[in-house]
């Protein structure tokens, strides 16, 4: 048989073998069926939305959602205080949280990977001013942190999404930097050293590879994070401002009359808990799939 075919023979069986594992594992299944459910949502936002999101009609405020005796499908899931359709705000806060998280996991990710990946391969003095880096950023709380910067600066979504990138780094730092020890020391790195591979070519094609899967679960994770932390900002009224449709704005607004409207906040709350749930089953997968005991 053709080295090629048996080339394609092995990547077919690999990628049957991947399947099986991702089929088998309930949680992930779950949890990307959400995700990309909402994906999908955000994505075509303009087209299910029942009714402009930031249209109001104080003649319509506070209508009940479609179960209650008193609603109607007109406003399936009720209106908010101002009279805006609720489904419609939901619907549209999803770009907001997928925006957010998908946003600050990038920024968070480039630093955090870079310094992890610099540290854990050339040691010594890098290893002890981004070690020193890690511990500084460790002390700081990032709920206080992102208020005092998002107060001075103002809240924007803009401003949301850098500082939620700059601080939240440190993860993906210490992940990357501990993966990159352990496969520093392996002898395919060694043998891309002696054959002369510059530095960047070893990274790149030897070390970045066999470090991926770890920086995917941690990107999973802190995108989770960073969507809770978002909706923390925004209910504090620091966050994304009004009237961009964001869960935890909506949340915020909805607080005032929980006692006697309670499904302005379970509505969004309840969108949130099922993301982040979603999110972190992918990530506890990805996890599960891609260790070393599963990967054969």
């Amino acid at each position: 048989m053709p080295a090629t075919d048996e080339v394609k023979l092995d990547n077919a069986s690999k990628l049957g073998s991947l399947t099986k594992k991702i089929k088998s594992h309930q949680g992930m299944v779950i949890g990307s069926v959400i995700v990309f459910t909402v994906i999908a949502i955000a994505l075509l936002a303009p087209l299910l939305a029942p009714h402009d999101p930031y249209q109001q009609d104080l003649m319509k405020r506070l209508l009940p959602p479609v179960w209650d005796s008193r609603g109607s499908w007109e406003h399936i899931f009720g209106t908010d205080h101002l009279g805006r359709d609720y489904l419609s705000r939901l619907i549209y806060g999803a770009r907001i949280s997928l925006l957010i998280g998908i946003g600050a996991a990038i920024i968070s990710g480039l630093i955090g990977t870079i310094m992890g990946v610099m540290a854990g391969y050339f040691g010594g003095r890098v290893d002890m001013v981004v070690t020193f880096l890690i511990t500084v950023r460790l002390s700081m709380p990032v709920v206080l942190v992102a208020l005092a910067v998002v107060a001075i600066v103002g809240g924007s979504l803009q401003v949301v999404i850098t500082v939620l990138g700059l601080l939240l780094w440190d993860r993906f730092a210490v992940v990357m930097r501990s993966s990159t020890l352990q496969v520093r020391s392996m002898d395919y790195v060694a043998a891309a050293q002696a054959v002369g591979c510059s530095v960047s070519r070893v990274l790149m094609t030897e070390v970045m590879p066999n470090v991926v899967n770890n920086l995917i679960v941690i990107t999973t994770i802190e995108i989770a994070h960073a969507i809770i932390l978002e909706a923390a900002l925004s209910f504090l009224g620091l966050g994304v401002q009004p009237p961009l449709p964001s869960w935890g704005l909506m949340v915020s607004e909805g607080k005032d009359m929980m006692l006697f409207e309670p499904w302005l906040i379970t509505i969004p709350g309840v969108a949130l808990f099922l993301l982040v749930l979603a999110i972190n089953l992918m990530g506890d997968g990805v996890r599960d799939i891609t260790a070393p005991e599963n990967r054969n």
